[in-house]
Formats: structure tokens, sequence, C-alpha cells
């Protein structure tokens, strides 16, 4: 279990995200591989919780973004395993004790789809509630880098007004303003982690 010290504390509450490196190990990675393969391909169909982030272009039978929500209600073990449990420990140290896992998802963007996830942040979904408190984990599966998506961050934008956002297409993700100048690229390996504060701007490339 990766113990946060006072700099990693410190890290989160000012820039409003966090880099651990190394959380899981290749061979349990490997594991994930094969159960994210299975989703992806349609061998664990999901229905209407698979979407296309994006937005589906009209006539398009294809999707450039692929997201599956809430993986663990067709695979259970997933909320019981390492990764899970690791990231839950590191949240409730971040932002309380009384935190739980209540959404999860996995994303996939295809060789040379070249769609980005557009610059917004987690907070715009859920506006009506009144406990805003969260932390956003992300993975990566493959080596992550800043032609094939790694995620993007603007350090502090957490502790400023919410951005104003707006839908990219039909059923799209939210948008609102950002810029990669005024932010910070995380490229990744495979088994490691980046968190963020619900409230931080980011945004990843597309495939390309």
């Amino acid at each position: 279990m990766h113990e946060l010290d006072k700099s990693d504390m410190d890290f989160f509450h000012e820039q409003g995200y966090l880099v651990i490196h190394d959380l899981i190990d290749m061979e349990t990675i490997k594991a994930y591989q094969k159960i994210y393969d299975d989703f992806v391909s349609g061998v664990i169909d999901v229905g209407a919780n698979r979407r296309d982030l994006k937005g589906k272009d009209e006539g398009s039978k294809s999707e450039s973004i692929t997201q599956i929500m809430v993986p663990s209600k067709y695979y259970p073990a997933l909320s019981e395993s390492e990764y899970y449990g690791k990231i839950r420990s590191i949240s409730r140290a971040l932002l309380g004790e009384d935190l739980e896992i209540d959404f999860d998802m996995f994303i996939n963007k295809p060789p040379h789809s070249d769609a980005p996830t557009p610059w917004h942040q987690d907070c715009a979904y859920w506006i009506e509630m009144p406990d805003k408190r969260a932390v956003s984990a992300w993975m990566p599966l493959d080596e992550a880098y800043l032609d094939n998506g790694c995620m993007w961050y603007v350090p502090g934008s957490h502790l400023k007004p919410m951005r104003t956002h707006a839908s990219t297409a039909k059923n799209g993700a939210l948008i609102c303003e950002g810029k990669e100048e005024e932010a910070i690229a995380v490229p990744l390996g495979p088994g490691s982690c980046v968190l963020h504060h619900g409230a931080t701007v980011h945004y990843s490339r597309g495939n390309t």
C-alpha cells in the first residue's frame, strides 16, 4: 500500500492532482487488461452503459472514445480488487474516511481516432450535490504519453470558481474553456496512477 506523506497531501491540496508511480505490479495489470479487453470487444455486454464519450456523429457506427460505465456492476470482482482497494484508502486519506467508490469506468481511445477528451471539471456533472468532496483516479493499462492521450491538469484550478460548461454533442461529454499552455501533462506507465480533485480542470489529447 502506498502511504501518503505530508508532501503528497500538500501537493494534492495545492495543485489539485497527485501522481503515484507503480501502484499496481505488471502481473496484476495483465489480469486487468484481460477484463478490459472483454468489455471493449463486447464479450461482456453492458447495454446502454456503453457510449461514445465524444458523442456519435450522424450515421457513425464506430466510437471515437469508448466509455464503459460502472464495469464493476457487470464484473463484481473489480470492486474487491487490489486497485480499487488502494484507491479507496488513498482517497480517504486525502478527503475523509467516509469516502466510498460510487462510480467507475473504462475508457478506450482506438489508434488514430484523434478524438480529445475535452477540458472539463468532474464537479460540473454533480452541481446539485450538497457534498462535493471527490477524488477521481485514473490508471492506464498501456503506456500513456502525449500522442496517445495522457492526462493534462490545470494546477490549482480546484481552488477557483467552477468554469462554465456546455455539452459537446448529443449525449457527449461536458466541455469548458482550457488550454495546454496553462496545464501540466502527466505521462504514465501501466500500473501508475494519477488522482485529481473533483474540481480540477483536465483533458487529454486524442490518440494519433
